[in-house]
């Protein structure tokens, strides 16, 4: 099973990172409800800057596990496999990679993302 769940994981990436090779970020949409979760995302995290590097640590802390834990329940319905693992980069400047790389699920990946994408606005 933790083999299954690891391939999915990058395959996912693979296929995340070819689709980003072709078109800007600000040009793509993850799901339907990318501005949704963009707004809801600001307003819970105000502070997050899509231009740094994420600090895992702060991310995975008892406090920041609780805090993402209670702004993801409001898409258990909504988004197809919400809380499935996925990798994400620590930094948007950076290429997948063994050191930039975290395991995170499948709503902090969308919500950082889209942050990303929106310092550049979609046109």
């Amino acid at each position: 099973m933790e083999k299954q769940f690891a391939v999915k994981a990058v395959q996912q990436m693979s296929t995340y990172w070819a689709i980003l090779e072709r078109a800007p970020g600000s040009k793509l949409r993850l799901t339907k409800l990318d501005d949704e979760i963009y707004e809801s995302f600001k307003t819970e995290f105000p502070d997050f800057d899509p231009a740094a590097t994420i600090d895992e640590d702060e991310m995975k802390s008892k406090a920041g596990k609780e805090k993402w834990r209670n702004w993801m329940k409001q898409y258990e319905e909504k988004v197809a496999d919400y809380n499935f693992g996925t990798l994400l980069r620590a930094n948007p400047k950076f290429e997948y990679g063994e050191k930039e790389t975290i395991f995170v699920v499948r709503m902090q990946f969308y919500a950082i993302e889209i942050a990303r994408f929106v310092i550049s606005p979609r046109t």
